[in-house]
């Protein structure tokens, strides 16, 4: 089968365009016309959702589960067109496509067994005590229900893992929520098949349509209507601060605020403690530079920035820069996020006290590794160096003592993960920094390199502002379900009007 993309959008079930097009933009082959998002289409997906959330949000646990499944199983059907087009459309080689959907099918028969264990639903029941004095207890129950229809955004950098049919998707999904994505315009014809996918396995699974819609991109506006809706109940995003907090600001301005839960990036930092470093900082410098340039760099998680005492800072630059110096041009995931790599390299070296190790030169969609170095006296006086750059850039922040390397740790804001490079004898120092480092990130790891996360049951993909909007959420791994449930307590009801999951 080859899949030629018709740029429609997927409303309830049927394939619509609107008067507006744009053009896609693929790293390799020709380019297609691609209907513009309007707001009418929003309001139809909307209003289907909130219709299909009438029996999808009353569905047994079985039946969500088997659509979860069926949805795999349509996209690995699919599985060599969304291949070749998400290569054609977003540079990313063949092996990192189809690991990816691997990822995507496996996070969705993930949610399906989730919910059939049914510990999600945080069951309670106080029984009635109707001879407790001085007055009675009443008998109440407690489960979790599914809020309604959710809006997500597809990622740039993951055409399919957090896309259309990413984990926002699944746990929406699972929890009982029907769902409208708004594609990403990078790969428009990638959510276009994915959404095919989902469509077929509605169908399959005798589902109300409304429970999926898929509305391309191509404008801001379609974004806002989205999330202003208000028929939307709920949030999910991956993407930039600068565009996850104009949607949380538009989310707490409606009349009735919604939750928005964005996860907007970080620098995640690492800390290589002194005896490690001693014992093979060669070696960790060598890692860092493989976890940076990892995907060209374009990982919400990449290690951006690196902190090693200064006596020991040779021995890290020379690791890093050895394994950088080979790495070649990459092409990027569109033209803007090269064009934002090579502006925040430009500021990051223009920064004062900051040093280049190691710089490129690259056309107009690719990037390059960057490798610089500043003192801590210059990291903690400008707080631009703190901030993302999106691509294969490192910064080593050199530490004048142990004690600065803690003042650098309580410098840094909300970050989705945090790092410690240690061997035993570095005990008391992480010991120092491991509570300052739980409070800033979602995920604190040990002797390892953020880059890939792990989708199961203990991840945590998020973490204090602005690594992600909502702090005890996460968007990925099962507990992402929480995002969009909410508690429901019932009070004395008789049996037959309970939910059949409390009886």
């Amino acid at each position: 089968m080859t899949f030629n993309p018709h740029g429609k959008h997927l409303i309830a079930g049927e394939w619509v365009a609107g008067e507006a097009f744009f053009s896609s933009a693929p790293a390799s082959g020709a380019a297609h016309q691609v209907s513009l998002g309007a707001e009418a289409h929003v309001d139809g997906a909307a209003r289907a959702a909130e219709e299909a959330f009438w029996s999808y949000g009353y569905s047994s646990r079985e039946s969500r589960a088997q659509f979860l499944e069926a949805i795999a199983e349509a996209i690995e059907a699919r599985g060599a067109d969304i291949t070749a087009i998400g290569a054609r459309e977003t540079g990313l080689p063949p092996a990192r496509l189809e690991g990816e959907r691997g990822r995507t099918t496996g996070q969705l028969r993930l949610f399906a067994a989730h919910i059939r264990k049914g510990e999600y639903l945080d069951r309670r029941h106080d029984p009635a005590l109707p001879d407790r004095q001085p007055l009675p207890r009443p008998d109440l129950r407690l489960m979790q229900r599914p809020v309604g229809p959710v809006a997500v955004f597809g990622a740039s950098n993951f055409p399919l893992a957090f896309s259309v049919a990413g984990g926002d998707t699944a746990s929406a999904l699972a929890a009982g929520c029907p769902v409208v994505v708004k594609g990403h315009e990078a790969h428009p014809g990638t959510g276009e098949i994915v959404a095919e996918a989902i469509a077929e396995a509605a169908r399959a699974c005798a589902i109300h349509p409304g429970v999926f819609s898929f509305i391309q991109g191509g404008s801001r506006e379609v974004g806002a209507a989205l999330v202003t809706h208000p028929l939307i109940r709920a949030v999910g995003f991956t993407g930039s601060l600068g565009a996850g907090r104009a949607l949380f600001d538009l989310c707490m301005r409606r009349p009735e605020p919604i939750p928005f839960f964005g996860e907007l990036g970080a620098v995640n930092p690492m800390f290589l403690l002194p005896e490690a470093v001693a014992a093979r900082g060669a070696q960790i410098g060598a890692g860092w530079a493989g976890s940076l340039t990892m995907g060209v760099g374009q990982f919400c998680t990449n290690p951006g920035i690196a902190v090693v005492l200064s006596a020991q800072a040779r021995t890290i630059i020379e690791g890093a820069r050895a394994a950088l110096a080979p790495v070649g041009a990459q092409v990027m995931l569109t033209e803007g996020i090269a064009a934002s790599y090579r502006a925040g390299a430009a500021r990051i070296a223009d920064a004062k006290g900051v040093r280049e190790v190691l710089t490129s030169m690259c056309s107009a969609r690719e990037g390059a590794p960057n490798l610089f170095v500043v003192q801590g006296d210059d990291w903690l006086g400008n707080h631009l160096l703190r901030e993302e750059v999106f691509g294969p850039l490192g910064l080593l922040v050199t530490a004048a003592s142990v004690e600065q390397m803690v003042e650098i740790a309580r410098s840094f804001e909300g970050q989705l993960t945090a790092t410690l490079h240690m061997d035993d004898a570095d005990a008391p120092l992480a010991a120092r920094l491991l509570p300052i480092l739980e409070r800033k990130a979602g995920r604190v790891l040990a002797n390892g390199f953020p880059t890939g996360v792990e989708v199961c049951d203990a991840m945590v993909h998020g973490g204090p502002y602005p690594a992600s909007t909502n702090f005890g959420a996460t968007s990925v791994g099962t507990m992402a379900i929480r995002r969009f449930l909410r508690p429901v307590c019932y009070q004395n009801l008789p049996e037959n009007l309970l939910p059949e999951d409390l009886c």
